[in-house]
């Protein structure tokens, strides 16, 4: 995390130093300061910051933080490497409910007398992925 945290101050610093920089050739440019750029990016750079400031805080707070695998030196890779859940990865109700929604989204936007088949659609495959480990080949006993 204070890897991410000096990254953080090095964008921070850019997008201030890029926010005056735009300020100054506008002005050169057109005599007058293009606020939209500059305070787009001044804004950008002071997020940055915000960001930094806190992570920086939460790490220096025992309390607060914790120590990430990557702040350790006697760390190994696997520790940084946690268990995630089960993924099916023959599983084809995602790509269903994918092509459900996407056909739910195409009826707002196109027409309303999509939006009932679209959702009867991702209920099928909501449903479908939930049970698919209940039924036929592979049922977990």
């Amino acid at each position: 995390m204070k890897a991410n945290v000096v990254i953080l101050w090095i964008i921070g610093a850019f997008f201030l130093f890029a926010g005056g920089l735009y300020s100054y050739w506008a002005i050169l440019d057109t005599g007058r300061i293009e606020w939209v750029g500059t305070v787009a990016m001044s804004l950008t750079g002071v997020m940055a910051i915000f960001i930094a400031v806190y992570m920086w805080w939460s790490i220096m707070r025992p309390s607060r933080g914790h120590v990430y695998p990557e702040d350790r030196l006697d760390a190994e890779i696997d520790d940084g490497d946690p268990e995630l859940g089960h993924f099916s990865p023959w599983s084809w109700w995602p790509i269903i409910l994918a092509a459900a929604i996407s056909i739910f989204v195409m009826g707002i936007a196109i027409s309303t007398f999509m939006l009932p088949i679209g959702l009867a659609l991702i209920a099928v495959s909501l449903v479908g992925w939930v049970y698919e480990y209940y039924r036929g080949n592979f049922v977990q006993r």
